[in-house]
């Protein structure tokens, strides 16, 4: 891509889409990089939460109209490895795997992806009953024991996903209460087929050629039990994905980006949006808000400096 662009947006996730949508709506010159298929984590969702924009349809139809949307907007999606960002004379580069690309401003929506147990079995079992999809991967252990790892709502989801297929569902949580939403809450109890274990952890997963086996320890006394099972699902939080970001880019404890009211970071005209920056809540309709509100700081300042918005 030979010509200076106004906006690149790192990622395409919800956020990344709904920004490069609003951008390219306003006629600001928008390519979206990504190396991954479109939509982020919500593609693998089949059924959206009710309450949730797009609720009548899967996360990968969603995320296609969202798609379908920015490109029919003006926006240009490029297949590549972002690999660093660097300041170039009044814009950016922003330099992949192959080629180097030029914009006045940037969006970092590179969201983020599950954050692993590091445990023993953990990488070895991976697509062999280490698994990350309730929605793809449940119809393939129906009828058998699984462990979903976590208390939040990605864990409660997905062992309510996984309950309809599975024989048994344990949910293994660190804490001594769930820390997910009350209607979640709700609907577990009403799962005779989900049990929980509370304040324990998994040590470790074992098998031979497939996962047939996890160790727990409780946390309070800590007594082992060895629990039979067929694949381990682990939702114990995100991780940012901010390896291509430059380090003077301010970030918290938790290796997500700062953010102003804005969404500026502490490079002027570059924002960050959705599950890369600390603050983004973890539903749909924040990614949402992100995105817009990204594309439109992203406009004023483009229009502060003087470029065509």
């Amino acid at each position: 891509m030979e010509e200076s662009l106004d906006v690149i947006v790192v990622g395409a996730g919800v956020a990344g889409l709904t920004a490069g949508r609003a951008t390219s709506s306003l006629g600001l010159r928008t390519a979206c990089i990504e190396a991954l298929m479109f939509g982020g984590l919500v593609v693998n969702v089949n059924e959206l939460d009710p309450h949730a924009p797009g609720a009548s349809s899967s996360g990968i139809d969603f995320a296609s109209e969202l798609m379908t949307d920015a490109v029919a907007a003006g926006m240009t999606s490029v297949a590549e490895t972002v690999v660093s960002i660097e300041p170039h004379n009044d814009a950016y580069d922003v330099v992949c795997a192959e080629s180097r690309h030029v914009a006045r401003s940037v969006i970092l929506a590179s969201g983020a992806r599950l954050r692993r147990l590091g445990i023993p079995g953990e990488a070895e079992f991976e697509y062999r009953g280490v698994a990350s999809c309730a929605d793809c991967d449940g119809p393939l252990y129906a009828g058998q024991d699984v462990v979903v790892v976590g208390g939040g709502d990605s864990a409660l989801q997905e062992a309510l996903v996984l309950s309809r297929y599975c024989r048994q569902v344990y949910l293994v949580h660190r804490g001594s209460a769930y820390s997910g939403r009350a209607n979640f809450i709700e609907a577990i109890g009403a799962r005779e087929n989900v049990r929980t274990r509370w304040n324990s952890v998994v040590e470790e997963i074992r098998g031979d050629d497939q996962v047939d086996k996890v160790v727990l320890r409780n946390t309070r006394d800590d007594r082992l039990e060895t629990l039979h099972c067929g694949a381990v699902f682990a939702y114990v939080g995100l991780e940012p994905n901010v390896a291509y970001v430059p380090r003077d880019i301010t970030r918290d404890a938790g290796n997500r980006i700062i953010t102003g009211d804005s969404l500026q970071t502490t490079w002027r005209g570059v924002f960050a949006a959705g599950a890369v920056r600390a603050g983004c809540g973890g539903l749909l309709v924040d990614a949402i808000a992100d995105g817009n509100l990204a594309a439109a700081s992203a406009a004023a300042y483009l229009t502060r400096r003087g470029a065509t918005v």
